[in-house]
């Protein structure tokens, strides 16, 4: 299975809170900082709301 490294490139600060709740939800806090997630329709879904503040890339097990 595959799963998703989101790492935090931007701020979230400007943008709307449902979208820096994305982000918390999405384990991220710093700039810079990455997670390793599992690749279900929650996540992906998750980052897409938030995708111009995230990089992604598909990690294999």
């Amino acid at each position: 299975m595959t799963r998703l490294k989101v790492t935090l490139t931007k701020s979230p600060i400007g943008c709307s809170e449902n979208q820096r709740l994305n982000v918390r939800g999405l384990g991220l806090r710093k700039i810079g900082k990455s997670r390793v997630l599992e690749n279900t329709p929650a996540v992906r879904g998750m980052v897409k709301k938030v995708l111009h503040l995230v990089t992604v890339e598909e990690v294999q097990d």
